[in-house]
């Protein structure tokens, strides 16, 4: 192996011009191209793949932010959606904001901001249907008792357009 590696050496103390461009090269360093087709190797198809990953990559990068915003947009009209499918008459005799409601749906259906729209919180309700699961009603009346003893706290999350998230 190691006479392999001098033959290597030595082919960077040769040294030729181009006859193309005039510039001084080390054999070391050139490509060189044979007439007529070549047999192509494992590691020509795995660079090729790379560049044909690589220019998907650039396409997509170019459209990601005009699909994060198609999802934002996408995601802002199920919400509104599944917002109006919910104000039934008993919503609506609490005279609330469709926009301040929050659609969580498990384990409590929706968050209500109270006068977010006003952009002045005045008061924030958990408001869930009445259902026959055990165990989403076990876990309402923990939220219940969590509230009620004080037993939680405030923590805000910054999430990033590539999705990382920075708690401050």
């Amino acid at each position: 192996m190691s006479e392999l590696f001098k033959e290597f050496q030595e082919f960077r103390k040769i040294l030729c011009i181009c006859p193309c461009c005039g510039e001084l090269h080390r054999v070391s360093d050139l490509k060189l191209k044979a007439k007529g087709p070549s047999v192509d190797t494992w590691l020509d198809q795995h660079e090729k793949k790379v560049q044909l990953f690589e220019k998907k990559e650039e396409r997509f990068q170019d459209k990601e932010s005009e699909l994060r915003k198609k999802a934002v947009e996408k995601g802002r009209i199920d919400a509104e959606k599944t917002t109006r499918k919910a104000i039934s008459p008993e919503l609506r005799a609490l005279r609330l904001v469709p926009q301040d409601v929050i659609p969580i749906l498990h384990p409590v259906d929706f968050v209500v901001f109270k006068g977010m729209t006003k952009q002045t919180i005045s008061n924030i309700m958990f408001l869930s249907s009445k259902c026959k699961s055990p165990t989403l009603n076990t876990a309402r009346r923990q939220i219940e008792k969590a509230i009620n003893k004080k037993k939680y706290n405030f923590q805000v999350a910054r999430i990033d357009e590539k999705g990382n998230i920075g708690f401050e």
